[in-house]
């Protein structure tokens, strides 16, 4: 049977570095971010009618944008974004002279950001940000009293962690949701914001680029984190064995950098990983026959780990591919930004063999 393709569908090259791209839910619209060379930020809104690929709208504002999520207000299609002054907005995308909501919520550069709640997860629509200045804190954009939950680096630290990569899980109802951060040191923490507490931690030994879980509104049942050096970790987060955590496995991917890991929401056992060397890799998750066994050394219940399949793979830039995201919509369409100032709308052809 002939096997799946990554192919160009749209490109389009920008006059401004290009961080991160989002679609936007229940349409054939994106959203991109950046940085202008004069140092200001860009949003940009692209839409994709009749084969071809347009840009909508474009405002600029004062700092540089880093990082966006819908995931906080899916059914409003509210972006929330991070920026290099540390400051979380939502947008409305349809009004962008003013943000709705607007915070200063770090000291530096807001890295990364996720959002759930509402179709992303039950309970309150909150946001988490991780930020140059080592912090992690989850928002919820309907109060004003600050954070409603913080990580913080201990002060007495020579060098702060610089926090790159943050996603929630485990939201199945309205009192469960998890939180997982990775830090450029490599440490990779498990927030439980049920009981406020660190849940679990590991160190991956190489900086975390970026975490995702399978899906964030059911029972935690896998995460993945890439690194720097072109390695990604697969956790089961099923079973926690309680000294040896959760059972996991590492995969080599492409060379260089793995910068982003994105999961197709039709289908949480196939993802992609966006590559240093330009390439977007498509791999399968399969379960083993039993996911969970007895440790006969100290009668405890582990987890068991399946084997990661290599779909296909598919250079696309010269320069690393940094961000990538699927249309909810459409199985196998997605939208990719890389560092030679140029986001690409791809398609992904027989997946649908794996359903």
């Amino acid at each position: 049977m002939d096997k799946p393709q990554t192919l160009v569908y749209q490109e389009k090259s920008l006059n401004y570095t290009c961080y991160d791209a989002k679609w936007i839910p229940k349409s054939a619209r994106f959203v991109v971010l950046g940085c202008m060379p004069r140092g200001t930020g860009v949003i940009e809104v692209f839409s994709l009618y009749g084969g071809k690929l347009e840009s909508q709208k474009q405002i600029e504002k004062k700092a540089s944008f880093k990082c966006g999520t819908f995931g906080a207000a899916l059914e409003d299609r509210l972006l929330a974004t991070g920026d290099f002054d540390g400051r979380l907005s939502l947008w409305d995308l349809e009004h962008l002279s003013s943000p709705l909501y607007t915070v200063g919520a770090h000291k530096q550069i807001i890295n990364t950001i996720d959002g759930c709640g509402g179709r992303w997860g039950h309970g309150a629509p909150e946001i988490v940000t991780g930020s140059r200045d080592g912090c992690v804190h989850v928002w919820d954009p309907r109060q004003d009293s600050g954070p409603v939950m913080s990580l913080i680096a201990p002060e007495n630290l020579e060098k702060k962690p610089d926090c790159w990569a943050v996603a929630f899980g485990n939201s199945f109802d309205d009192s469960e949701r998890c939180v997982a951060c990775g830090y450029d040191n490599g440490d990779l923490k498990l927030l439980d914001m049920r009981t406020r507490s660190l849940r679990w931690e590991a160190n991956l030994r190489n900086g975390i680029c970026s975490l995702e879980f399978d899906r964030r509104d059911i029972e935690m049942n896998k995460l993945i984190a890439t690194t720097l050096e072109s390695k990604f970790y697969l956790f089961d987060m099923r079973t926690q064995h309680p000294q040896k955590g959760y059972a996991n496995l590492a995969q080599k991917a492409s060379e260089g950098t793995l910068w982003d890991v994105s999961h197709l929401p039709q289908n949480r056992e196939l993802f992609a990983t966006a590559g240093g060397k330009g390439s977007i890799d498509i791999w399968r998750y399969r379960y083993p026959s039993q996911r969970w066994r007895v440790d006969p050394e100290d009668g405890k219940t582990e987890g068991v780990m399946g084997e990661v399949e290599h779909v296909c793979e598919q250079m696309l830039s010269s320069q690393p591919i940094h961000s990538i995201d699927w249309n909810a919509d459409k199985l196998g369409l997605g939208v990719v930004t890389s560092f030679d100032q140029t986001v690409r709308v791809i398609i992904v052809t027989r997946l649908n063999k794996y359903e």
